[in-house]
C-alpha cells in the first residue's frame, strides 16, 4: 500500500486537474477538454483512495459495478434535450451519497465511542458530519423535485400556500435544535433520524415554490449544495480529496448561481422565495400597460421570401427549441443560408433553457461552430444592424417589456434586443405566455412575423422549400 504522503500528493495532482477542468469548462470551445481533465482528476483521486490500507474491497467492487452500469446506461440512453433532468438527478445522487457516508460514519463512531463521541472525534468533525447529513439529504429531495418539475411529473408552476416560509423557518429551527441535542447526546439515534427526516422534508418544501423559469438557477444552486455536502463529508472523514473537490464544486456552483441571478436582475432570495411565474395582479397590470396591437400570423412562403432576401441572420434559441428537439434542423438551416452568403450567428441568453448552458450544449451536439455562438453582452448591440432575427421557442428573454414596462414582473431583466432588427420571425407553437405569465410585446410589433407550429417541423419545411 502507498504511504499517506504519496496519497495526499496524488490528491494534490487531482485538485490541479479539477481546477484546470473548471477553467476549460468556462468556454464552449474548450469544454470537452475540461471534461476530460476533470474525469482524469476524479479517476486519479479514486485510485489513490483505493490505495488506503484497511479497506474491504468486496462492497467497493459491488458498488463500482452497479454505479458503472447505471452511469453508462444513463449516459448512452439520455437524450441531449433531457440533460437538465439528468443533471438534477446527478446533483441528488451527490447529496445522497454524502449523507449516506456521513450516516455510516456517525453509526461507526457512535458504536466505537458511545456518549464520548464528540470528545473523541472533536467538535468540528461532529459539526461537519451533521452538516453533511443535513445538506446532503435536502439536496437529494430538492433535486428530485427539480427533476419532477423538469420532467413534467409535477407542475412546473410555483406551488405555494399560506404560511409557506413560516413553516420552512420552523423546520430549520427544529433541525438546528435537534442537531444541538445530538451534539450533547450522540447516543440518541432517534434525534439523528429526525434530523434526516426534517432535512428531506425541507428539500421538498424549499423547491416546490420555485417555477420552471428559475430551474437553471435552482439546478446550479443544488449543484453547489452537493459540493458543500461533499466538502463537509471530507472534513468529517479527514479526506483531502473530498474537501478539495467539494469546495471547488460548491464555490463554482454558487458563483454560477449569482451570475445567473444577475442575468435576470433578481436576487437569490427572490428566486428562492418569490414564486416567480405565479399569475398575479402584476402580470395582469403589465398586460394592461403594454402596447396594443394584434398578432400577425404568416405562412411558410412569407418567411422564405424574407430569408431569401437577407444578408445577415441571428438565431435566438429558447426552451421551445429544446422541447421540439429542433437543434439539428436549426443547424441545417444555418448551414444552408451560410452557403448562400448569409452571415449566420446565434445569440445565447444566460438563462435560456432549463439548466446553465442548456442552449450551448444542444447546439454543440448539433455541431454548430463555436465561432457562431455569442453571449448576450457580445451581440446585443448588433441586432439593430441585422436583417433578420429568428426566435425559436424563446419568450421572456426577448420580451421588450423588460426595458419599457415598469409594471412588468420582468422589468429590469437584461433581454436580447431582437426587436431592433429589420424583421423578427418568431417560431411558436401557440400564444401561451412564458413562465413569467405575461404577454410578449415583441409578438405585437409591426416588424414581427409569427409562424405557428412545431419548431422542428417548421424549420424542416423552411429548409425543404429553400432548397427547392
Amino acid at each position: 500500500m502507498l504511504s499517506q504522503n504519496f496519497i495526499n500528493f496524488t490528491y494534490l495532482i487531482s485538485a490541479i486537474l479539477f481546477m484546470l477542468g473548471l477553467r476549460n469548462l468556462s468556454s464552449p470551445a474548450t469544454a470537452r477538454l475540461g471534461n476530460k481533465l476533470s474525469m482524469s482528476g476524479m479517476s486519479l483521486a479514486i485510485i489513490a483512495t483505493l490505495m488506503v490500507s484497511g479497506l474491504s474491497f468486496k462492497f467497493i467492487i459491488i458498488g463500482i459495478i452497479i454505479g458503472t452500469i447505471i452511469g453508462a446506461y444513463s449516459a448512452i440512453k439520455v437524450k441531449m434535450t433531457s440533460m437538465p433532468e439528468m443533471i438534477a438527478l446527478f446533483n441528488g445522487c451527490g447529496g445522497a451519497a454524502s449523507a449516506l457516508v456521513a450516516l455510516s460514519e456517525f453509526q461507526l463512531k457512535g458504536d466505537l465511542y458511545g456518549a464520548g463521541m464528540v470528545s473523541q472525534i472533536g467538535g468540528f468533525s461532529m459539526t461537519t458530519l451533521l452538516l453533511s447529513v443535513i445538506i446532503g439529504t435536502l439536496t437529494f429531495t430538492g433535486s428530485i423535485i427539480a427533476y419532477a418539475k423538469l420532467q413534467g411529473i409535477i407542475s412546473g408552476q410555483p406551488i405555494t400556500y399560506t404560511g409557506q416560509q413560516f413553516v420552512n423557518g420552523l423546520i430549520v429551527l427544529a433541525t438546528v435544535a435537534l442537531s444541538v441535542m445530538i451534539y450533547q447526546d450522540p447516543t440518541n439515534i432517534t434525534f439523528f433520524y429526525l434530523v434526516i427526516g426534517l432535512s428531506l422534508l425541507l428539500g421538498v418544501l424549499s423547491v416546490i415554490p420555485i417555477g420552471g423559469a428559475d430551474m437553471p438557477v435552482v439546478i446550479s444552486l443544488l449543484n453547489s449544495y452537493s459540493g458543500v455536502a461533499v466538502s463537509m463529508t471530507g472534513f468529517a472523514l479527514n479526506n483531502n480529496a473530498l474537501i478539495i473537490v467539494g469546495s471547488l464544486v460548491g464555490a463554482s456552483g454558487i458563483f454560477l448561481t449569482m451570475i445567473m441571478c444577475e442575468a435576470m436582475n433578481r436576487s437569490l432570495a427572490n428566486v428562492l422565495f418569490g414564486a416567480f411565474g405565479t399569475v398575479s395582479e402584476g402580470a395582469a397590470q403589465a398586460a394592461a400597460d403594454g402596447p396594443g396591437g394584434s398578432v400577425k400570423g404568416y405562412e411558410i412562403e412569407d418567411v422564405i421570401t424574407v430569408l431569401e432576401n437577407a444578408t445577415s441572420l441571428i438565431i435566438v434559441p429558447g426552451y421551445g427549441m429544446a422541447a421540439a428537439q429542433a437543434q439539428h434542423a436549426v443547424r441545417e438551416l444555418g448551414d444552408y443560408l451560410e452557403e448562400e452568403g448569409v452571415e449566420v450567428r446565434y445569440a445565447i441568453h444566460p438563462v435560456a433553457g432549463r439548466m446553465p448552458g442548456h442552449m450551448n450544449v444542444l447546439l454543440a451536439e448539433a455541431d454548430v461552430s463555436y465561432d457562431q455562438l455569442f453571449a448576450m453582452e457580445d451581440i446585443n448591440d448588433d441586432f439593430s444592424s441585422t436583417d433578420v432575427v429568428l426566435v425559436i421557442g424563446a419568450n421572456d428573454v426577448v420580451n421588450p417589456a423588460a426595458k419599457t414596462n415598469e409594471s412588468s414582473p420582468i422589468f429590469g431583466m437584461p433581454v436580447l434586443n431582437v426587436e431592433e432588427a429589420q424583421t423578427v420571425i418568431v417560431l411558436k407553437r401557440s400564444m401561451n405566455p412564458g413562465f413569467a405569465g405575461i404577454e410578449n410585446e415583441l409578438f405585437l410589433k409591426d416588424n414581427t412575423m409569427m409562424l405557428f407550429g412545431d419548431a422542428k417541423k417548421s424549420i424542416q419545411d423552411l429548409v425543404s422549400h429553400l432548397k427547392g
